[in-house]
């Protein structure tokens, strides 16, 4: 693997290494918080939303936003108040390549994700809900945005709107567009949404689309791999991903309303940053399988960025979930450009 700028490939060991978790010697300050907000939003007008936040680390700290995917929330890493794992624990925490010993980490609920706006909902508004959340909390400037999937989407959009405040950018596997092919694929999921809806049973359709945004964010070599052949069950065929899919949708339905994924769900689709008006550091990662951000995209967002850019490109059986799943290829991702941040501040 290679991280490449527009003059030159810079050679970065990226072989998976077990990754070393060192035990915080001392807690980890952890605050939750949120505010009212009124916010202009590009296609609904002003409305009140609420912005819910969480804090890692000590204040005075370099800043590190972290986003996911549009079922990511607030609560990146377990801390000790508050030790219920968190999505993106292999990555954030005392040792890991996102340290809040070093690091000050801040990240937000998605506006939407609570089910209680019921409205179109733009990459652009979630950009502009961090930069009030900044203020919110006088924080002059984020030194490393780093996002994923959906997160990788709103970041660029912080990095087009409010570069001023704003270090570098990690966007993985998220670019400036959202692509026809998996915006269709998008709108099938919605479709099922609303086909559960008028069964009188809303959160089967919910269940649907998870199963179907599953089979997107994975690949066939994946199911290949972990998967048997068909079997006849009392009558009828059972093809092996069935009770693994049934799985994912009714856990994601415990925990996601309809409102709220057909929201975020359209949002995606709405993505639109002209990468031309970016001119900070940015580190695109982007994997060859994914099918839902395709690697012709990430090549394409590179070749328009106005700064230093560097481009590293994955190979993963798990798609467009790598940014989950490939944990030390990830971890070493970050390690090296947050390292160069601390040296740059240093």
């Amino acid at each position: 693997m290679s991280l490449t700028t527009a003059a030159t490939t810079v050679p970065i060991a990226c072989n998976t290494a077990a990754i070393t978790f060192v035990p915080s010697p001392v807690a980890i300050p952890a605050v939750r918080g949120e505010f009212a907000l009124r916010l202009a939003m590009r296609h609904a007008g002003t409305r009140d939303v609420t912005v819910r936040y969480e804090l890692l680390g000590e204040a005075g700290l370099p800043v590190v936003f972290v986003a996911g995917g549009i079922s990511a929330h607030r609560h990146v890493a377990a801390s000790a108040a508050f030790p219920e794992a968190g999505w993106w624990q292999e990555q954030v925490g005392p040792g890991r390549a996102i340290d809040p010993e070093q690091h000050r980490v801040l990240s937000f609920d998605w506006i939407g994700a609570a089910g209680d706006l019921d409205t179109v909902i733009d990459p652009v508004d979630q950009a502009d809900a961090i930069a009030a959340l900044l203020e919110a909390l006088q924080i002059e400037r984020v030194e490393t945005f780093v996002g994923a999937s959906y997160g990788a989407m709103v970041g660029l959009q912080f990095a087009e709107r409010h570069g001023a405040r704003l270090g570098q950018l990690v966007a993985i596997s998220g670019v400036h567009r959202a692509h026809p092919f998996s915006s269709a694929w998008r709108a099938l999921q919605r479709q099922a949404v609303a086909l559960g809806a008028l069964q009188c049973d809303e959160a089967h359709g919910v269940a649907l689309a998870r199963q179907l945004a599953v089979l997107s964010y994975r690949s066939p070599e994946e199911f290949d791999a972990r998967f048997g052949a068909p079997q006849v069950v009392d009558g009828r065929v059972r093809v092996g991903a069935e009770a693994y899919l049934a799985h994912c949708g009714q856990k994601y339905v415990e925990r996601t309303s309809a409102t709220a994924f057909l929201r975020l769900s359209e949002s995606i689709d709405l993505q639109a940053v002209d990468p031309r008006r970016i001119a900070l550091p940015v580190t695109v990662v982007a994997v060859a399988e994914d099918r839902l951000v395709p690697l012709q995209d990430a090549h394409a967002l590179v070749e328009q960025l106005r700064g230093e850019t560097r481009l590293c490109v994955l190979r993963s059986v798990y798609g467009h979930d790598a940014f989950l799943k490939e944990e030390g290829e990830i971890a070493r991702i970050l390690r090296t450009t947050l390292a160069e941040q601390l040296e740059q501040a240093a």
